[in-house]
């Protein structure tokens, strides 16, 4: 990472230092709290009963500085929240929640945030129609993310477009798994700061340990719904090589995130201030994490 990283205070509680590790391959920070090493990836998913796969975006290295924290949150469904995880996200600053879901899926599962006041709600829904192809040796998953860059590109810029309009409002995106319509958004919002591939697909694998509690209950809503479960399985998976294959495919065809969105429509003022929601007005710039502390809300999902 070097030693410029040093140059950057971002604002974290008292005792609070960022600790540069050669071990951890110059790709993430690790913190120091007191005398305890904190592994970033650990302080950045929020224990709010009722999700489990909910994580800030916050404290990847993008070049000279790192990504704020709580301005942008990812997170599987909502609708397991009850009024005291609700409230502890609204006391997290969540001002802006948007669905990435489908009418089916909401229709099942209703969003708590959909009628509360408090924060702006919007529901777009990524994959729409969208299904994935199953072919003998493809990654049915690559194919299912290739089909919604694609296909989807209206959706994508939408929901690209509420989260540059909502300045420094916490904005929290989400789906049902949190894994495959959120890991698209994910992606193209951390590649857009300059986050790099690795820290991408570091991001990205974090959904396969969080997401296990909630493997049998996804299942058995496919079930349900008459899925093929043989074909249904492979989707659970949540491999970095399918997420790697994806930004392959970006830099590809199109040299970058930012030139995909511009050829999606997104236009480069909006791309512009994407970025600089996710790093600051200046590269570099402090941000006060004693304001957004991490919630101390229980880790007991069930």
């Amino acid at each position: 990472m070097g030693t410029a990283h040093g140059r950057f205070h971002y604002g974290q509680p008292a005792g609070f230092r960022p600790l540069y590790r050669a071990a951890a391959a110059g790709r993430f920070f690790l913190h120091e709290i007191g005398n305890t090493l904190m592994d970033p990836h650990a302080m950045r998913h929020l224990p709010i009963k009722g999700t489990y796969n909910l994580r800030d975006l916050g404290g990847y290295s993008a070049g000279t500085t790192i990504t704020l924290w709580r301005r942008t949150l990812r997170s599987d469904g909502l609708h397991r929240l009850d009024e005291e995880g609700m409230a502890a996200l609204i006391g997290e600053g969540v001002k802006v929640v948007i669905d990435l879901r489908n009418a089916t899926e909401l229709a099942h599962q209703p969003n708590p945030f959909s009628l509360n006041e408090a924060v702006r709600y919007h529901n777009i829904s990524l994959f729409d129609t969208l299904a994935p192809t199953y072919r003998p040796d493809t990654d049915a998953l690559l194919d299912l993310y290739i089909q919604a860059l694609q296909e989807r590109q209206e959706a994508i810029c939408a929901v690209l477009t509420l989260i540059a309009e909502a300045g420094d409002d916490v904005v929290l995106f989400h789906c049902t798994a949190g894994k495959d319509r959120t890991g698209i958004i994910a992606a193209l919002l951390l590649a857009n700061a300059g986050v790099d591939t690795p820290n991408i697909l570091e991001d990205y694998s974090l959904t396969g340990r969080l997401i296990e509690p909630l493997i049998d209950d996804i299942v058995a809503s496919a079930l349900a719904r008459g899925a093929d479960i043989e074909k249904f399985r492979p989707l659970l998976a949540c491999d970095p090589g399918t997420m790697a294959a994806t930004i392959a495919f970006i830099e590809s065809e199109y040299r970058s995130a930012a030139d995909y969105l511009a050829s999606a429509g997104l236009p480069r003022e909006v791309i512009g201030r994407l970025r600089e929601r996710f790093l600051g007005a200046l590269v570099g710039t402090a941000q006060s994490f004693e304001s957004h502390p991490p919630v101390s809300s229980p880790c007991d999902n069930n």
